[in-house]
């Protein structure tokens, strides 16, 4: 890839998704920051830039449909095409969430963001990605959507408390993706899951182990992978992730 990359980078005003940019804008990329709050979005970019990264403003709302639309426009505008995007923008709808008290319209507003989100925001930037040499599609995931590792029965194999939004978003995010890599087998389109792990941010109460720089790497390794590199598959920094 040139160093003239072009990537997009959901929720990335702050945490993870802000480390995400930097990381890639570290690269010598120009990098979209796609977030919804005015505000937040150019801090976010004005940091960047202070840091010598390429960035630039994306508003961006992956719960509506002409936000994505205008987010794709913007991107052909400045860059012509799309080289990398990166699905990170995620809510996890509060806690607790236990499937016997959870109210029904909480499960719709995560899957909103979480699912249909990104098939929103990929499907929108897929032209513009169909016109890069080597496109990559990331789409942050979690250890906890794994249904191997919730129906563990020792605690090294669950995942994170009981979470009847949150956790299933991320298994049917999974799912999604399969959808993707098996319609896009065949093209150059890339298109893999990453896990950062237990990350402290907000989404957590900042109750996570580890930096959100930390929970970047395992995107940008897969923003970079070689031609030859997997698709339809789930990372973190260990490895496979099992389904």
């Amino acid at each position: 890839m040139s160093e003239r990359t072009i990537a997009l980078v959901t929720g990335a005003n702050k945490g993870i998704g802000y480390e995400i940019a930097a990381g890639l804008g570290a690269l010598g990329w120009r990098v979209g920051v796609g977030a919804r709050d005015d505000r937040r979005r150019e801090a976010a970019v004005e940091k960047l830039r202070a840091a010598g990264v390429d960035a630039f403003g994306v508003p961006l709302d992956v719960s509506d449909d002409a936000s994505a639309t205008a987010a794709a426009r913007l991107i052909e505008d400045r860059a012509g095409r799309l080289d990398v995007l990166v699905n990170n923008a995620a809510i996890t709808g509060g806690m607790p969430q236990q499937p016997t008290q959870v109210e029904p319209a909480t499960i719709r507003t995560v899957m909103e963001t979480n699912v249909i989100g990104v098939i929103r925001v990929t499907n929108a930037m897929l032209p513009l990605l169909r016109r890069s040499a080597s496109p990559r599609i990331v789409n942050m995931s979690s250890t906890v959507g794994s249904l191997t590792r919730q129906a563990g029965t020792t605690a090294e194999q669950t995942a994170g408390p009981v979470a009847v939004a949150y956790a299933p978003s991320k298994t049917f995010l999974n799912a999604v993706t399969l959808q993707y890599a098996r319609e896009l087998s065949g093209t150059n389109i890339l298109i893999n899951l990453a896990c950062p792990g237990y990350v402290a941010t907000d989404l957590n109460g900042f109750r996570g182990v580890r930096t959100p720089e930390q929970g970047a790497a395992i995107a940008v390794k897969l923003a970079t992978l070689p031609d030859d590199g997997p698709t339809g598959q789930f990372f973190d920094d260990a490895g496979t992730v099992p389904w």
